[in-house]
């Protein structure tokens, strides 16, 4: 039987474990593992990649999610899970080879429909100006 999930799932699965490490300070892989066990999840290898690989490159993806703000605006000031949702994106915009920004950028704003209020168009508008960069 097949385990794998599809790849929008293995992003959901990637920013929920990017969004819970924004407030612990234990290891990626201490969380990964307590979301294992306290929720019975097995985690998607594409998720891990895109969880270890945020984290691997936290302050470079910071840096481009920071440069692109409007004038004003830090990466203190993004809410967390837009923040999260961000780092995601630009991980896979940056970092992996074989998906096209307008994939990444696409599947952002449809996370942020699904857990933010109202800020798929700030999302869409920071990674918009991520790929032109």
């Amino acid at each position: 039987m097949d385990n794998s999930i599809s790849r929008f799932k293995a992003r959901e699965q990637g920013f929920i474990l990017v969004f819970e490490k924004i407030f612990h300070s234990e290891p990626i892989e201490e969380i990964i593992s307590n979301a294992e066990e306290s929720r019975d999840l097995v985690v998607d290898s594409y998720a891990l990649t895109l969880v270890n690989g945020v984290y691997a490159n936290l302050s470079d993806i910071d840096a481009i999610i920071d440069s692109n703000l409007k004038k004003g605006w830090t990466v203190k000031r993004i809410s967390k899970t837009s923040l999260a949702i961000l780092r995601l994106a630009v991980f896979e915009m940056k970092y992996v080879d074989n998906v096209p920004d307008s994939v990444a950028i696409n599947e952002a704003v449809e996370l942020a429909k699904k857990y933010t209020v109202d800020e798929r168009g700030f999302i869409n508008g920071v990674l918009g100006s991520v790929s032109k960069a």
